[in-house]
Order: structure tokens, then sequence, then C-alpha cells
């Protein structure tokens, strides 16, 4: 299935996209794709409905992110080893973690805010792997169990407030706007294998970023597994799984995004998403 949340920013409605690209309303049978409803016996439920005995959402509205209600929103970096390469970082020893504040979650096209200050933000198309169900302790053979599904991430990043500021990563993460996730959040059962997934971003119809998730250091059933040794995960967190190469921080001279720039991007199965980026006034 196809999960999605439509509608204005605080009144979005639960969704399904039906087979024809159709936008189906899940209203009558869940209050919000969030918490229990992606419990694997919810998502099974959900699964045996008929989309076309779901009312059709007319038009064209406003996706939010697909999933509400999330506590927390764990990003790893430097997962991919080319990127490492790029950034002049080494590949870490063990899972680089650090967190993005939920409150910087919008929907799929929504607009980016370029916060006040910033000379140096940035692109990073990544999957992300939404929970399910709590995992703490989990063994990586027994990880995908806790997984609900994936969704593209968009990690836009503030390089200077991260690196060049005093302290750790996440006040280069967190900015209002900084996590479009989304356009839908697909179930881990239409995708065969999250580690051989096609990705790629462009600014302003250039390519910038073209990978694959097999080039992952550290995959998902690990990085499910890693991070429930330390925390317990709990449904609607959302893990991205860092990026591949191609980043504005990584170009010779560095390239970064400004007022009126256009970023798309997109993983294969799990749809694409565009914003455009605006100065926060």
């Amino acid at each position: 299935m196809k999960l999605l949340r439509y509608g204005e920013v605080g009144s979005e409605r639960p969704g399904l996209l039906d087979a024809d690209g159709t936008i189906r309303d899940l209203s009558a049978h869940v209050a919000d794709i969030a918490g229990t409803v992606l419990h694997p016996a919810s998502l099974e439920m959900l699964s045996k409905l008929d989309p076309k005995s779901l009312p059709v959402v007319s038009g064209k509205p406003r996706l939010g992110a697909c999933v509400a209600g999330t506590g927390k929103f764990i990003c790893i970096g430097l997962n991919y080893s080319d990127h490492a390469a790029e950034t002049g970082a080494t590949v870490p020893p063990e899972p680089i973690i650090f967190m993005k504040a939920s409150s910087a979650i919008v929907g799929p096209d929504d607009d980016v805010l370029i916060p006040r200050g910033s000379v140096k933000t940035d692109w990073e198309v990544e999957l992300a792997v939404v929970i399910g169900k709590t995992a703490k302790y989990v063994s990586e053979a027994d990880a995908l169990d806790y997984v609900a599904g994936y969704c593209v991430a968009h990690d836009v990043s503030e390089r200077a407030f991260q690196a060049e500021r005093q302290g750790q990563w996440t006040k280069g993460k967190s900015c209002d706007t900084f996590g479009p996730t989304g356009p839908w959040l697909v179930t881990k059962n239409e995708v065969a294998d999250p580690q051989n997934l096609k990705m790629w971003l462009t600014v302003n119809g250039k390519t910038m970023q073209n990978g694959s998730t097999k080039t992952m250091v550290y995959g998902v059933a690990y990085l499910v597994s890693y991070l429930s040794q330390f925390m317990s995960l709990h449904p609607g967190d959302i893990i991205s799984t860092g990026t591949p190469p191609g980043v504005g921080l990584g170009m010779k001279p560095p390239v970064f995004l400004k007022a009126g720039d256009v970023v798309e991007l997109g993983i294969e199965g799990l749809g694409q998403q565009k914003q455009t980026f605006k100065a926060d006034v």
C-alpha cells in the first residue's frame, strides 16, 4: 500500500493511493497515519480494503508528511562511502547518529525556508524507514519485522550551522521545514529490497545526486537493530539512512541553495518530492 496524508497544514486526513494513482480517503477506517495504525495488524486490516470502495479525493490536494505523530527523527551520517569521501571524511566504524527535530517535518512539496543567517543550505536525498511497532534490543535478523514501510526524506542541511558552529550537528539539521517526508509511506511488502533502490536529486533541473541504496555502508536491518540497543523505537519514528554523493558541500567549489531554487528528488518505487526554497524572513 501507499499511505498518505492530505489537506491543509494541521488538518490533514488519512488517505491511500490506489493502483491508478487516485487518492482515496481512509477517514472512515483510521483517524490518521500514525501510532497503532502503523502496527502490522492494522496495516493488514487496511490492505484488505477494496480501494474502489473508498471515497475519491477530488482535485490535487496538498500532501502532508506521510506519517503523523513522529516522536523521533533519527538520522545516520556518512552512511555512503562515496559521500564520505567527497566531504573529506572517513567511513565511521559504527553508525554516526544525530537527531533532526520533529518540528522540521513538512510535506513533500511544501516550501523550504532558508533560515536567517544561512550561507550554506544544502540538499540530501535519503531513504527513510518508518517504524511500525516498538523495537527494543532487536536482532538484525528480526529487525525488518518492526518496520512499517519506507518513504523519501529530504535531509536539508545548513553546513555552517552543522560544522562551523560549536557543538554537534543537530542545529544544522533541525531548522523549520528541513525535513520534507513523503509523498507516501510505502509498506514494506511493496519494497522487495530496500538495499537496491535508485535515488536522485536535481537542483533547477540539473542532476546533482544519482545513486543507489546498494552503496549504503550500514543497511536498514542493521540500523534498526543497532539503534534499538540504545533507545526504544516507537511507531511513527523515522530513521533517515544517509545520502549518496552529489551534495553541494562536496562540489569544487561548493554550491549551496539560494531563494528561488527548486529541488526535486525521488527514490525508485517511493515517489518524488519538489520544493521551492525561500528566505525565512
